[in-house]
């Protein structure tokens, strides 16, 4: 399946969440493609819409993620074995140390201009984890581990497009899952997409934080 831009994608998605109406409901985007997405749902919701920051680390000579890094969590990559892990996690203890260093202060630096997850927002609320396409699912690992100390009321797992590997970890971390397309061999999400204009940072943050300024909008149209 292919959409004209992520706003056509994320109406189609808003569609079928609209059972979540009357309920309170947070979406977290799960990278920066999926702030325009989740954005067409959080207006349809009159919701929250916030993103969850993260960093990955790799290692020397290799291709696959290691673990990856909120500012609260650190997720090591679920396809490694614990020998792996363990034995990377000796083999490169400095290293990872180094990383964890770096990206904490990215991260936080990242947060003082305006980027922080608020729990007060996502408690007793729906919260629905948006991507523009979810690969493998790491990042969905990523947020359920950042959300595991938050009493939500249900965790809701929305996107476009999926692998099938991808698919198996929505069901097993979410309540409820919306998925548009589901395809054997994902290519990058760019490649489903006739548009691909991403805002950069700053105009991801302006989304975010004008998100209530275009709820009555959304239900004008709507009508």
């Amino acid at each position: 399946m292919y959409f004209k831009n992520r706003a056509e994608a994320g109406r189609r998605l808003a569609a079928k969440l609209k059972i979540y109406d009357k309920q309170l409901c947070s979406v977290i985007a799960l990278n920066r493609g999926g702030i325009l997405v989740g954005a067409q749902i959080a207006m349809g919701l009159h919701a929250n819409l916030m993103m969850l920051l993260n960093d990955k680390i790799v290692l020397p000579g290799e291709n696959d993620t290691f673990a990856t890094m909120t500012s609260d969590t650190f997720t090591y990559n679920h396809t490694l074995s614990e020998s792996e892990i363990n034995e990377m996690a000796s083999e490169y203890h400095g290293f990872i140390d180094g990383q964890r260093l770096e990206k904490f202060h990215k991260l936080n630096q990242q947060l003082s201009d305006g980027g922080e997850i608020d729990p007060r927002l996502l408690r007793r609320h729906v919260v629905i984890l948006v991507s523009d396409a979810l690969q493998t699912g790491a990042s969905l690992e990523v947020a359920a581990d950042f959300l595991k100390p938050i009493k939500t009321k249900k965790i809701v797992i929305a996107t476009p497009i999926a692998s099938v590997e991808a698919v198996d970890k929505m069901h097993l971390i979410g309540d409820d899952i919306y998925c548009l397309s589901v395809t054997e061999n994902l290519m990058d999400s760019d490649h489903y997409y006739e548009d691909n204009t991403v805002p950069d940072r700053a105009g991801i943050l302006k989304i975010v934080k004008n998100i209530s300024m275009n709820w009555d909008i959304s239900t004008a149209k709507a009508r």
